[in-house]
C-alpha cells in the first residue's frame, strides 16, 4: 500500500480583466473544498479570505462587495486579515494590495529561468499554456542538447538528455484542460519536469545509464514519478547520468560507438564536467531546459551537480520519499531528490514526492513528521534568531572557496543569525571518512531491482551479464568486475543488521544529532543549533569528505549557490566562473527549517547566474 498527500481541487483563478478597478470584477464562485492542504508560501495565501488556500478573483469580490467596511460592519470578520495598512477601513489599497498575492501575470513571459511560480501565474492569466511551455523546452533541448553550441577551444555538446517522452504533450494538454475547468489545482499543474534515467517511467526506457538497457521499458512509474503524475507534473524528458550513478564525471555509455562513451557537459564552461552523477540533471536545469528536475544522492550526486551548475539541491532524509522503482547503487544510503533553480521550486516539488511505500519500509519512519507542505517555511525572516553551526576544518583552504564562505556568513550574520564554531566531537572523523556502500551494496541492490522492475524482455540480467556484454563504459569493467565478485557473505558483514557499515551510520546519526541539539555537550545550556553548514565543494571540484557528512548520518541537507569563482582569486586557474554551494544540514525529517534558512539566504544573496550561452531561443 502507498499512502501520499494529494492536493485537492482549489477554486479558479482565471478570468481577472482588472485586479483594481472594482466595476471590472466579474463574481467566480468558489469551489467548495474541505480543508484543503497549503499549495503556496505563506507570502500567497495569507490574505485568503475564502478558505481555499490562495488568493483568487473570489477573494477580491468578496472584498469589493465591502469597500469601506469598518470593525462596527456585520462582515468585518471575513475581511479583517485584509486591513493591510492597519486603518480599520476596508479601501482601495487594501484591494489592491491583497491582488498582488494573486498568482497571476499577464505581462510578458520568458521561460528563460521562470520558475514553477512564474509559470503557473502565466498560465493562470492565459499568458501562455503548459503546451506552450512544454513545445518550448522540447526545443530548446532540440536546439541546445546535442547541438555544438560552445564553438570555443574545446567546446561540447551538453549532452544532457538521454530521451524525451512521446507523451509528454497530450499529457500537458490534458493539464490545461484541468486548469480550464477546476483552476490551479496545484503548484505542479502543468509544469514540464525531468528526471534521471534510474527513475522507472511507463512511457519512457530506463537505462540507468547503460547500454545493456536500452530496452528496459518497465509497466510502472517509481513511487516518486507517480506523485509528480498525480500533482499535474508533465515528466518531459529522462536526463543522462553516470552510468549506474557511480561517480561524479556524468559519463555514460548509451549510444557509445566503438565503446567510446559519452560525457556531460558543464552549460557555463562547456570544457569542464557537470558533475555527476546527476550531471545530465544539473546540466539541463541550468540551462534551462525543463521546469525542474530530479536526480538520486549516495554519495553527494545531487549536491555535486547542484554547485557545479549553480542550482539548489535537496538530500532529503533518507526514508523522507520512496526508492521504490529507482535503479539503485547502495540503498543504505540511497535517496533522491529534486535540483532546481531555485529553494522554492525545490520545496514545490519536494511536496509531490513524499509518503509511505511499504515497498521502501524505511519511508515508514516519516510517518507524522511530514507536515502539510513544505512552502510554508519559504519565509525570508527565517535566518532572523538562528543559531548555525560549523567545523572550521570543513571550510578547507581554496581561496574562492575561503572568500565566498565568509560573504556568505557575513550575510547571513546581518539577516541576524548567530554562527556557532563547533568542535568536532570524537567520531566525526569516522562519520566523515566512513565510505561509500556502492562496492559492498550494488550488486545485492541491483538483484532485487531486476527481480522486481526490470523488463521481462531485457536479457542481460545480472552483473556479470553486463560486464560480458561490454555494453557499458569499459573503461570501468575492473570496478564492476569488484563489484560483481562480493559475496553474499561480504554485503551481510557490511549492510546487514549487525553490518559494520550498518552500525557506523546508525552511531553517525546519533553523533551528529547530539552535535545539532547539545554542541557544548553541556545539558543544562540551552544552545542548540538550527543546522550545520559547510561547503559543498570548491569550484569544479569536491572539498575534502564534506559531502559524506549527509548520507553517513541519513540526515537532511540542502545545498544552494553562495557564488562563483572569481579570475582574482588565488589559484584559481581555469575554474574562474566555477560555482560554489553552501550546503545547510539539519535533524531527521527537518528538512522544513533547511527550506527555509536556504530561501532566505538565497533571497538575501541571489547568487545563482544564468548561463551564457543558452538564453532564449531565437525568433
Amino acid at each position: 500500500m502507498k499512502t501520499r498527500r494529494i492536493s485537492t481541487a482549489i477554486a479558479a483563478t482565471t478570468g481577472i480583466a482588472s485586479l483594481v478597478a472594482v466595476g471590472a470584477l466579474t463574481a467566480t464562485p468558489a469551489v467548495a473544498v474541505p480543508d484543503p492542504a497549503p499549495l503556496l508560501a505563506p507570502f500567497y495565501t495569507e490574505l485568503d479570505l475564502t478558505g481555499d488556500q490562495q488568493v483568487t478573483s473570489a477573494d477580491l469580490d468578496l472584498l469589493a462587495a465591502n469597500m469601506g467596511a469598518t470593525p462596527e460592519a456585520a462582515a468585518w470578520a471575513s475581511v479583517e486579515v485584509a486591513d493591510v495598512d492597519g486603518n480599520d477601513i476596508i479601501t482601495i489599497t487594501d484591494l489592491v494590495a491583497v491582488s498582488q498575492r494573486m498568482v497571476y501575470d499577464d505581462g510578458p513571459f520568458e521561460i528563460v529561468e521562470a520558475s514553477a511560480i512564474d509559470m503557473q501565474a502565466a498560465m493562470n492569466a492565459g499568458v501562455t499554456t503548459s503546451v506552450e511551455l512544454t513545445q518550448t523546452y522540447l526545443d530548446r533541448i532540440a536546439a541546445y542538447d546535442k547541438v555544438l553550441v560552445d564553438q570555443g577551444a574545446g567546446g561540447r555538446p551538453l549532452n544532457s538528455v538521454m530521451t524525451t517522452s512521446s507523451v509528454a504533450l497530450a499529457a500537458a494538454a490534458a493539464a490545461d484542460a484541468e486548469r480550464a475547468e477546476s483552476g490551479m489545482t496545484s503548484t505542479l499543474l502543468g509544469i514540464p519536469v525531468a528526471l534521471k534515467d534510474n527513475y522507472n517511467t511507463k512511457d519512457m526506457p530506463t537505462t540507468a545509464g547503460c547500454d545493456c538497457w536500452v530496452d528496459n521499458q518497465t509497466e510502472t512509474d517509481a513511487f516518486m514519478v507517480e506523485g509528480l503524475r498525480d500533482a499535474g507534473a508533465v515528466i518531459i524528458a529522462k536526463l543522462t547520468l553516470d552510468e549506474w550513478a557511480y561517480g561524479f564525471s556524468s559519463e555514460y555509455s548509451v549510444g557509445q560507438v566503438n565503446e567510446q562513451s559519452i560525457r556531460v557537459a558543464n552549460p557555463y564552461n562547456t570544457t569542464k564536467t557537470a558533475g555527476g552523477s546527476s550531471g545530465g540533471t544539473g546540466a539541463a536545469i541550468a540551462a534551462n531546459l525543463a521546469g525542474i528536475g530530479f536526480g538520486t544522492d549516495t554519495g553527494g550526486s545531487i549536491r555535486v551537480p547542484a554547485s557545479y551548475n549553480q542550482l539548489v539541491g535537496i538530500r532529503p532524509s533518507v526514508g523522507l520519499a520512496s526508492r521504490d522503482g529507482i535503479v539503485p547503487l547502495a540503498l543504505s544510503q540511497d535517496t533522491g531528490g529534486p535540483i532546481t533553480r531555485s529553494v522554492t521550486d525545490a520545496a514545490i516539488a519536494l511536496d509531490a514526492v513524499t509518503g509511505v511505500d511499504e515497498s521502501d519500509p524505511v519511508t515508514s519512519a516519516q510517518t507524522g513528521l511530514v507536515p502539510e507542505s513544505y512552502t510554508k517555511f519559504l519565509d525570508e525572516d527565517s535566518l532572523e534568531g538562528a543559531r548555525i553551526g560549523f567545523v572550521p576544518s570543513m571550510i578547507g583552504s581554496n581561496a574562492a572557496t575561503v572568500r565566498l564562505w565568509n560573504e556568505a556568513r557575513a550575510a547571513m550574520e546581518a539577516k541576524g543569525a548567530t554562527f556557532v564554531q563547533l568542535t568536532a566531537p570524537q567520531g566525526f572523523s569516522n562519520v566523515l571518512n566512513e565510505g561509500s556502500g556502492s562496492k559492498n551494496e550494488f550488486k545485492h541492490d541491483l538483484n532485487g531491482y531486476i527481480d522486481a522492475h526490470l523488463d521481462p524482455d531485457v536479457t542481460l540480467r545480472s552483473l556479470e551479464a553486463i560486464v560480458d556484454s561490454r555494453r557499458l563504459v569499459t573503461g570501468r569493467i575492473g570496478v564492476y568486475e569488484e563489484r560483481d565478485a562480493i559475496t553474499e557473505e561480504t554485503y551481510q558483514a557490511w549492510a546487514g543488521p549487525t553490518g559494520s557499515h550498518t552500525l557506523q551510520l546508525a552511531a553517525g546519526r546519533v553523533l551528529v544529532t547530539a552535535l545539532l541539539n547539545d554542541p557544548d555537550g553541556n545539558p543544562a545550556t540551552d544552545d542548540a543549533i538550527d543546522a550545520i553548514v559547510y561547503p559543498s565543494g570548491n569550484p569544479y571540484s569536491t572539498q575534502s569528505t564534506n559531502l559524506r557528512l549527509s548520507p553517513n548520518t541519513g540526515l537532511p541537507s540542502v545545498s544552494v549557490p553562495m557564488g562563483q569563482a572569481a579570475a582574482s582569486d588565488a589559484n584559481v586557474g581555469t575554474n574562474a566562473g566555477g560555482g560554489v554551494n553552501l550546503e545547510f544540514l539539519g535533524r531527521m525529517f527537518d528538512e522544513g527549517t533547511l527550506i527555509g534558512l536556504t530561501y532566505a539566504f538565497e533571497q538575501e544573496t541571489q547568487k545563482r547566474t544564468t548561463p551564457a550561452l543558452y538564453g532564449p531561443l531565437p525568433q
